[in-house]
């Protein structure tokens, strides 16, 4: 892309390299049409995504799938209860050269790649689930007095299985409220399960090639950020946002039943990021109040806590979510 080219050049020119993704991905992963649109939503708005759903749903290779598509660094932390966070982070040793002198070294954790699967994140204990915190939002590693910065594009793309699974923590909320959206992974229907099966136990793998380079996502990235939002779709995107808080006048009665705490402010800054990304994925240079709607149960749905009677209830925060998009409207009243 030159700094010569039209807007209306650069949306098409956006439009077909995020598509050229999709499809690429779409070779080894079938179906999940969604959460792959939802993957490439965070990666362009440089944010990071938590897919949910039971082992062998094809979470790992979609990763996979991704970083060999963007020809990105990838690394792979498995996560489980004894995982310590320097096993994460990396630590400082202490090596020596080859005159006998000694000195501190540090030698850098898988957390340092542009594409990092946090697989099964909930299955090690809140203070490693903690470690990945400034990583996440400050795009930096501190050890001891030094901080080390990490490469762009950064981008964690962390698994869970579902909560009631033994052998799982739960996330802490400061740590869920720094990934961008939050993807179920659901499992596939009859016709998918027969594509899956004709893919995997055949002779030969699809192949999948790079379809778009490092500069290249950081120059979308830039583009996404230009894209402008109009008052009244960021008031819509702000309404939602209030209306997840139980004690707002804007809740409805759901949410004022269930919810104990609503989204932080982020929800919103996901919400309109993601509204942009998914603008120019349909060709248009404008954020309407629809495609807040679309991402906002992914950009929404981790930032909620159910008090004790909707987890009772067996309540999700998708029906709450289901609620307020009804019960908002678009524009005031």
């Amino acid at each position: 892309m030159t700094t010569e080219e039209s807007v209306e050049q650069q949306v098409e020119h956006f439009q077909r390299d995020a598509s050229s993704i999709r499809e690429e991905i779409a070779k080894m992963i079938v179906g999940h049409r969604q959460v792959i649109d939802g993957v490439i939503t965070s990666l362009l708005a440089d944010g990071h995504v938590l897919l949910e759903g039971v082992p062998g749903l094809g979470k790992t290779m979609l990763v996979r799938t991704l970083s060999r598509a963007l020809n990105l660094n990838f690394s792979r932390i498995q996560f489980t209860p004894d995982l310590m966070p320097s096993d994460i982070l990396g630590a400082t040793v202490i090596s020596e050269d080859e005159g006998g002198a000694k000195h501190f070294r540090f030698e850098k954790g898988p957390i340092f790649a542009h594409v990092v699967l946090a697989d099964e994140i909930n299955r090690a204990t809140p203070k490693t689930q903690s470690a990945m915190l400034e990583a996440m939002q400050e795009q930096s590693v501190t050890i001891g007095n030094d901080t080390h910065r990490l490469e762009s594009p950064f981008f964690v793309l962390a698994t869970q299985n579902p909560l009631e699974m033994e052998g799982t923590y739960p996330l802490p909320e400061a740590q869920l409220d720094r990934f961008l959206f939050k993807l179920n992974v659901e499992f596939p229907d009859l016709d998918e399960l027969h594509d899956i099966m004709d893919r995997t136990t055949g002779g030969s793998a699809p192949d999948v090639q790079p379809v778009a380079e490092r500069d290249r996502i950081l120059q979308m990235r830039r583009l996404v950020s230009e894209v402008p939002v109009a008052r009244h779709v960021q008031d819509y995107a702000l309404r939602l946002l209030k209306a997840t808080h139980p004690d707002a006048d804007q809740a409805p009665e759901k949410t004022r039943r269930f919810a104990r705490v609503g989204s932080s402010p982020r929800g919103a800054q996901a919400m309109l990021t993601a509204g942009r990304v998914r603008a120019l994925m349909d060709g248009r240079f404008n954020v309407s109040c629809d495609d807040i709607r679309q991402v906002a149960p992914q950009a929404l749905r981790h930032r909620i806590i159910l008090n004790f009677e909707g987890e009772a209830e067996g309540v999700t925060t998708d029906d709450l979510l289901d609620e307020i998009l009804e019960h908002v409207p678009e524009t005031r009243r």
